[in-house]
């Protein structure tokens, strides 16, 4: 898994990246199959914004949270994105263990 983080109008402090760096392990532990993950952090204002795009085999998914703390924004990203990935997880697991697909439509023809 590659993870790039990036900060706007914000530098990226050791602290900082030791802490999104534990958190997304999250998500690899719940799906193999992430390639590459894009974190973007970002400061306006009051409003510290946590952004990411993670890239899977098949599918990109995009989060975005707000929130007056940085850690309580990247917490909060990070459980939006363990819902998506653990939903597209599901999706693709029912699909191979699905028999109205394509097996039941090849044996009707023959």
């Amino acid at each position: 898994m590659n993870l790039h983080l990036t900060g706007h109008h914000l530098e990226i402090t050791p602290a900082i990246r030791e802490y999104a760096t534990g958190k997304f392990g999250k998500i690899k532990r719940h799906f193999d199959n992430v390639i590459d993950v894009n974190i973007i952090l970002s400061v306006e204002k009051l409003k510290q914004k946590a952004e990411a795009t993670v890239h899977i085999s098949g599918k990109d998914v995009f989060v975005e949270c707000e929130d007056e703390n940085l850690y309580a924004a990247i917490d909060a990203l990070v459980d939006k994105l363990d819902r998506q990935v653990l939903k597209h997880k599901e999706k693709v697991s029912d699909r191979r263990h699905d028999d109205t697909g394509k097996h039941a439509a090849a044996e009707a023809a023959e």
